[in-house]
């Protein structure tokens, strides 16, 4: 390539990030401009061809058409996967306070589900029954009462609910409450590992790298205590074999779990309503004060 040439590809550059200077804003200005530098540095970097910027071009297109409003996001589940949701997670979480650490968001979330009483089933398909239970406290030690857990978790086919029609509305979903002491309890089924979707442009890419659309097995959380900041973040079950390959890269020691044998005539099953085996895990969430 001449001089000339790359003098002219960096003079564009130089006019596009210009055209962004008058900006009101100061951070979307900053922002514009960091994106134009730092696309027009890939650019230079690959040389793509007509034909691949335009296969570039018709997969993001493909990625926004599987998107809707409510059970499915196409480009979450990209961002999840380019390790891109976990480097914006770690970014904005960087300050060591003791809390519980935080992960990924995922695209399955559903606002407004059911209200459950403390210890209360949100597994209305089969499974292997589970009782999840711990506290909220703050980085003082100071337990949380009324905090609101948000909690979802797949079925054992691998799918949540709204994703999957043939599961019951709010199956394995919900919103409990701590109690006095900060106490949570929930009776559900231990989770199962699953691929994220397959059948978009993400599975697409994923097949075309070679990699796995695999996640160890979790329970997420989202929780939310008067005066601390929102907890998301998953508890994982630390006997899951692709915790060490997770496709979305959200895996962290902190959040793993032991989900221990329980007989029929164990005082739990008694309290909580278990008629016959079942597994217990604990796990004590840390929210940092806003």
């Amino acid at each position: 390539m001449s001089t000339d040439s790359k003098e002219a590809e960096q003079a564009l550059t130089e006019q596009v990030v210009a055209s962004f200077a008058g900006t009101p804003d100061e951070r979307l200005r900053t922002l514009m401009q960091s994106l134009v530098r730092h696309m027009h540095a890939f650019v230079r970097e690959v040389e793509p061809t007509e034909a691949e910027w335009m296969s570039a071009i018709r997969f993001l297109t493909d990625t926004g058409k599987m998107c809707d409003d409510l059970v499915r996001q196409e480009f979450i589940l990209l961002s999840d996967t380019l390790g891109v949701s976990m480097l914006v997670d770690a970014i904005n979480h960087r300050l060591a306070t003791g809390a519980t650490d935080t992960t990924v968001f995922g695209p399955f979330y559903i606002r407004g589900m059911p209200e459950r009483a403390y210890g209360e089933n949100i597994a209305f398909t089969p499974g292997t029954p589970a009782l999840v239970h711990g506290r909220v406290l703050s980085t003082d030690g100071e337990p949380l009462a009324n905090a609101v857990l948000d909690v979802w978790q797949t079925a054992e086919n691998g799918m949540y609910s709204g994703q999957d029609t043939e599961q019951p509305h709010g199956n394995l979903r919900g919103r409990f409450r701590t109690d006095a002491e900060g106490r949570y309890a929930i009776s559900t089924i231990v989770p199962v590992s699953y691929p994220i979707p397959t059948d978009g442009p993400v599975g697409r890419m994923l097949e075309a790298t070679g990699r796995h659309p695999w996640r160890p097995a979790h329970l997420h959380f989202m929780i939310d205590a008067p005066g601390h900041r929102t907890l998301v973040t998953h508890v994982f079950d630390r006997e899951d074999p692709y915790l060490g390959s997770d496709a979305v890269f959200g895996v962290k020691p902190s959040l793993m779990v032991d989900y221990r044998e329980c007989p029929a005539d164990h005082e739990l099953a008694r309290r909580f309503g278990f008629d016959g085996p079942f597994r217990e895990a604990r796990y004590d969430f840390i929210l940092d004060r806003s």
